[in-house]
């Protein structure tokens, strides 16, 4: 589920996945005993708690903006076994999110939620405290908008490549 949260994360909590994720991580396993419930009930709990610590890194961030780390502090990690396609992967995962990212906030949770996440309309709508019809129609908004996106995008590509 990590890639999923991360990807849900990037989206609604730009800057701050990985860091919302750990403490994600970490209240999911505080609260593990708790929980009662199948794998999709477990998900949509993981992704509320995940929307409850990315509220609370934006009051935080609004209260004590930080400051970027230079690159050259950073200490050099090795490649993966295949960068090539590593990157590959990662530059069309983030070109996709940042497509969504560029819809309305309500849109690009929702669709997140709904399509990378696979959590059903009345788990999304417990999650963003919404009706399920509300959701509807947010998700088909926001899918609607990526396709005419994408149709725009799509002649201008092709007219690159040739």
């Amino acid at each position: 589920m990590q890639p999923i949260l991360l990807r849900y994360l990037r989206v609604v909590a730009r800057g701050s996945a990985e860091d919302i994720a750990s403490e994600t991580w970490v209240d999911v396993v505080r609260g593990l005993a708790r929980f009662h419930g199948d794998e999709r009930a477990f998900r949509s709990w993981t992704f509320t708690i995940a929307r409850h610590r990315a509220a609370d890194w934006r009051r935080h961030s609004a209260r004590q903006p930080a400051e970027p780390l230079p690159l050259e502090r950073l200490p050099e990690q090795p490649a993966p076994d295949n960068p090539a396609a590593a990157a590959f992967e990662a530059a069309s995962t983030e070109a996709a999110l940042a497509l969504i990212g560029e819809l309305p906030n309500d849109q690009a949770e929702v669709v997140v939620l709904r399509v990378v996440a696979d959590l059903d309309v009345a788990q999304v709508a417990a999650i963003v405290g919404k009706r399920p019809g509300a959701v509807r129609v947010l998700a088909h908004r926001g899918l609607r908008r990526l396709a005419e996106r994408l149709a725009v995008q799509q002649p201008m590509h092709r007219s690159v490549t040739r």
